[in-house]
């Protein structure tokens, strides 16, 4: 087809092809006119996404889908003419707002802990030393800079220093919500205000544990498409 839009435009007069070496050279540039491409539907849930793939609204296609990170997947076809590919569907997940790094006053810190966090045992430990601070100061103890100790209250009447609870196994929500959140180590610090802080501990291994968790729930939900060769998944 290059030839033929080449020789057409020597044909025209406004065009001159010369060879140099093996190759074919133009004096005029030529422009690529590339196949149209759909733009792709955006969802906001992994049962949105199969919800699309099972209603075969756009037809019966052999599609790939790649989980790309713990907060997106797409699907699209193979390449056209011009190698590129039709992406028909994303999904990205709507995830609360938790910024790991940062210090937070305990009130807020709280509320994090409640609204961004899946519910287990170091969470709740967490939300009983925080919430029950009663100075402002914050002590450290030993040389290590990770154990501390804050004073709080110990009963109805009572106070005294307790151990802050470090590192930290907790399920912050960081994934699409149709699979389990992955657990994962946190360092909790607390500095004098008081003010809280997580950092996270695990080199970003729960990422890859959360993709593979994305895509064993779309192996299950599409199976039959996956059966008839007509999905693959990739993570």
């Amino acid at each position: 087809m290059i030839k033929e839009a080449l020789q057409y435009l020597v044909d025209l007069g406004n065009t001159r092809l010369e060879t140099i070496g093996n190759q074919v050279f133009s004096t005029q540039k030529m422009y690529p006119v590339e196949e149209a491409t759909p733009a792709a539907i955006n969802v906001r849930s992994l049962s949105g996404l199969v919800e699309y793939l099972q209603s075969k609204f756009d037809g019966d296609l052999q599609l790939m889908i790649h989980v790309s990170s713990p907060t997106e997947v797409v699907a699209f076809s193979t390449f056209n003419r011009d190698y590129n590919r039709n992406h028909f569907i994303k999904a990205t997940a709507m995830l609360p707002e938790m910024s790991f790094g940062r210090w937070y006053d305990t009130e807020e810190f709280i509320i994090k802990l409640q609204s961004c966090f899946v519910k287990n045992g170091d969470r709740d430990i967490m939300l009983k030393v925080v919430g029950n601070i009663k100075e402002e100061a914050v002590s450290t103890v030993g040389d290590d800079g990770v154990s501390q100790t804050v004073v709080a209250k110990t009963g109805v009447a009572t106070v005294a220093n307790v151990v802050v609870p470090n590192p930290v196994v907790l399920a912050p929500y960081r994934t699409f919500v149709e699979v389990t959140q992955p657990e994962s180590d946190f360092i909790f610090r607390m500095q004098s205000g008081p003010k809280c802080a997580l950092f996270e501990a695990d080199g970003g291994a729960w990422k890859l544990t959360a993709m593979y968790r994305i895509k064993a729930y779309l192996e299950e939900e599409l199976h039959w498409e996956i059966e008839n060769g007509k999905i693959v998944i990739i993570a």
